[in-house]
């Protein structure tokens, strides 16, 4: 049997474990530190022989150094063209990668960094396909555009919108509650919206992680992937008329969005 659980890391990261126990075989995904890997593998009696890796940011990368000279047979997967040069299994857009018995496809999804990808598989675990998004898709929000254009974002999220609604989407980051707030000021009268911020509060009141979500969820609630819903079209518009900003074609849309949360 495969679990997924997070494991946290600096104030708000989360780095998934994903488990086969009965092999005590570990797979893990952006540690950004090495201590809090090593305490959980040593305490759920794993070893760890794959890290995935989504872009070259050191709180996804940093702790990769000491996990490789701890499992020395562990492989290393990660984007080929890349700043971080830590990677022995470089991956490009449609490669697969296999670990027990999933495949992940790669999906290269620049936006947040040139060389960001993410790794989707029909699984199932539990029940269910699963997409580690790393940065480019978050719980009702996206990444900051550091390096890519709003264009090469909306694309990459577009993308990840065609996966099935029950993908589970595993990010790197509890953004929810600040994705939540802009959300529903971006959307004030969304009432989905506004009952999904009272879930995802209780749930982190109770100590509880709101990751993952679903590509389904996200299509409804997530403003980054509503470029053409009427009603965020209409809010895009409005602020960007107030701004001096293009707002006719879906990535200008998003390129409002975006500014919109930018500077919330």
């Amino acid at each position: 049997m495969l679990t997924i659980n997070p494991i946290h890391a600096f104030s708000d990261n989360y780095i998934w474990c994903l488990a086969d126990h009965e092999n005590h075989r570990a797979l893990i995904v952006d540690p950004g530190q090495a201590d809090p890997v090593v305490k959980h593998l040593e305490a759920e009696g794993l070893v760890l022989d794959t890290i995935l890796v989504t872009h070259h940011h050191p709180d996804h990368t940093g702790g990769i150094a000491r996990l490789a000279s701890l499992y020395p047979d562990c492989r290393i997967v990660g984007p080929a063209d890349s700043p971080f040069k830590g990677v022995t299994e470089p991956v490009q857009a449609q490669d697969l990668v296999t670990w027990q018995n999933l495949s992940f496809r790669v999906f290269h999804v620049p936006g947040h960094t040139l060389d960001h990808i993410a790794f989707y598989s029909e699984g199932p675990v539990a029940g269910r396909p699963v997409l580690f998004s790393g940065d480019t898709l978050f719980v009702c929000g996206c990444g900051r555009l550091f390096e890519g254009s709003p264009a090469q974002m909306r694309k990459s999220l577009d993308a990840l919108r065609q996966l099935p609604d029950a993908t589970a989407v595993y990010c790197a980051h509890e953004y929810t509650l600040a994705n939540l707030r802009f959300a529903r000021h971006w959307l004030p009268a969304d009432s989905e919206l506004k009952a999904f911020e009272a879930h995802c509060q209780d749930l982190r009141d109770r100590g509880q992680p709101t990751v993952p979500s679903t590509i389904g969820a996200e299509k409804k609630l997530n403003p980054f992937l509503r470029w053409d819903d009427r009603n965020l079209v209409e809010s895009a518009r409005e602020y960007a008329s107030q701004r001096g900003l293009a707002c006719a074609t879906d990535d200008d849309v998003f390129a409002a969005t975006r500014h919109g949360k930018d500077n919330f």
